[in-house]
């Protein structure tokens, strides 16, 4: 009998500077087999093999960034959290 698979979130956090309106931001025509490409490069070069991911591209809106933000840090740094060191 195999293992359990299990999902686990991860997360990119990065910032992007512009002039433009957030609607102007992204491109519109972005392809699925687009988004695979992004998928595939993270995959080989973040992950070990036998990882799966997948990744669903989001901008948080910009009232909510400093909430995002100290939540994503109190995730990655929750002094609770179990390691194996």
């Amino acid at each position: 009998m195999s293992e359990e698979r299990k999902a686990y979130p991860f997360a990119l956090v990065g910032f992007f500077v512009t002039d433009k309106s957030i609607e102007d931001t992204f491109r519109k025509d972005v392809t699925p087999e687009e988004i695979e490409k992004v998928q595939k490069l993270l995959k080989e070069t973040i992950f070990t093999e036998g990882v799966d991911i997948a990744i669903a591209p989001f901008v948080v809106p910009p009232d909510q960034v400093d909430g995002a933000l100290k939540e994503l840090a109190d995730i990655v740094f929750d002094p609770n959290e179990k390691t194996d060191a």
